[in-house]
């Protein structure tokens, strides 16, 4: 295997780890919107561990806060919008001057060696209606990691439509 071989490895494991943490937002985001929090509710402790990004270990019993942080709605919203380092539409920053009816979008997830990034086209409202997730290291062309389920393109665009993009 040749260094740019292991190079684009490398990132294709770095785009499906970001492609697994927005699983996770996600998945929390759209359980948010269906459940109350109640006795109703059928998550498990890891479940509810994982989705808010802390340490499980087997036997371990999430508390009320913990069941409540997983619940909160705003607070899921939050770190999905605090989750990327850029977020872009047409190659220009939402609100510049020179904005005007984008058509494009760019989510930059991590940059570097290696770097991913969610692209995708925007509808006539300024709206993710695309969503594809691309991978690169240095000097590297950007790939396309196409070997993805719906339900993960499905999360990639649940992702990238709670970002404004519009004037």
């Amino acid at each position: 295997m040749t260094m740019t071989d292991e190079k684009t490895k490398q990132a294709e494991e770095q785009a499906r780890a970001q492609l697994e943490s927005i699983m996770t937002m996600v998945k929390r985001l759209q359980h948010c919107d269906d459940c109350d929090g109640g006795e109703d509710c059928e998550l498990t402790d890891q479940e509810i561990f994982h989705g808010i990004n802390t340490y499980y270990k087997e036997g371990m019993t999430a508390s009320e806060d913990d069941k409540q942080e997983y619940h909160d709605r705003d607070n899921a919203a939050e770190k999905i919008q605090e989750d990327p380092l850029e977020v872009r539409s047409d190659w220009h920053t939402p609100g510049d001057d020179d904005f005007n009816k984008p058509a494009e979008y760019k989510i930059l997830l991590c940059t570097g060696g290696p770097a991913c990034r969610i692209v995708g086209d925007l509808d006539e409202h300024g709206q993710p209606d695309r969503a594809r997730i691309e991978y690169q290291d240095w000097f590297t062309p950007w790939i396309e990691l196409v070997d993805i389920t719906s339900e993960e393109r499905d999360a990639l665009l649940a992702y990238a439509q709670q970002f404004y993009f519009g004037e």
